[in-house]
């Protein structure tokens, strides 16, 4: 079954973008004459998701002037205008606007390229690895030879049977957390009102067993800086099927 609910984060203040940021939300940034969040929610709309919460925050009237053009999937504002909630309080708040039960995450600035055609895509793969029995979150990851504009940290080690832990240098299978998750909404029932970072439920979660990973197809990339502009536009062409 899809997942037909999710949340894009996307309210925070892209100071490594500067200048570009100083009159322009990060997510607006047009990589190929789109915007990033657009990437996203394009992605998400392909994977069957038909409502999304979206948090605003750096410019959040021209996020929204923006938003409210979309059909697909709908839209729903989190307003984050008065204090930035950080990843993990902007999920919890954000999660409220939305039903109960599964739901993909997906960070507003991480998108990718070059999925097989006719095959599921990888939001679809995600939501199907998702066995909230096993499962607190299963996490969208990417090798580190598969990414651009990323700062070459590796976030986890990915186990022969799909388990997750924090990589330390030498250990075997390396990846790059790629900004989606899937889960379930009641995971963060307990979460505070104040703002806080998200890493605490992913190591609450590999401290249980339950943080499992499903590797990326195709060619992700990140744009944290005004140069990685450029490096994104050049993937995306490169990896443009021909014709």
């Amino acid at each position: 079954m899809p997942i037909t609910n999710a949340m894009v984060l996307a309210a925070g203040l892209g100071t490594r973008l500067r200048p570009v940021t100083d009159t322009l939300p990060k997510p607006l940034v047009r990589i190929e004459g789109k915007p990033m969040i657009d990437y996203v929610l394009d992605l998400l709309a392909a994977a069957g998701v038909t409502q999304a919460v979206v948090n605003v925050h750096h410019f959040a009237d021209q996020m929204e002037d923006h938003l409210s053009r979309r059909e697909v999937p709908h839209i729903l504002i989190s307003d984050e205008r008065e204090a930035l909630m950080n990843s993990g309080g902007g999920l919890a708040k954000g999660l409220k606007l939305l039903e109960g039960g599964p739901v993909l995450v997906m960070n507003a600035d991480l998108f990718w390229v070059a999925e097989e055609p006719g095959q599921p895509s990888n939001l679809q793969r995600l939501a199907a690895c998702f066995d909230p029995e096993r499962m607190d979150m299963a996490l969208l990851c990417v090798r580190l030879q598969d990414t651009t504009g990323h700062n070459g940290k590796k976030d986890f080690s990915l186990s022969d049977d799909g388990r997750l832990t924090r990589y330390e240098e030498g250990m075997n299978n390396p990846v790059v957390y790629a900004g989606a998750i899937a889960m379930d909404s009641a995971l963060l029932a307990d979460a505070p009102d104040e703002a806080f970072n998200l890493n605490i439920y992913f190591d609450r979660a590999i401290a249980r067993g339950r943080l499992f990973g499903l590797l990326l197809e195709g060619h992700w990339m990140t744009v944290g800086t005004p140069g990685a502009i450029a490096e994104a536009e050049a993937a995306i062409c490169r990896f443009r099927p021909e014709g």
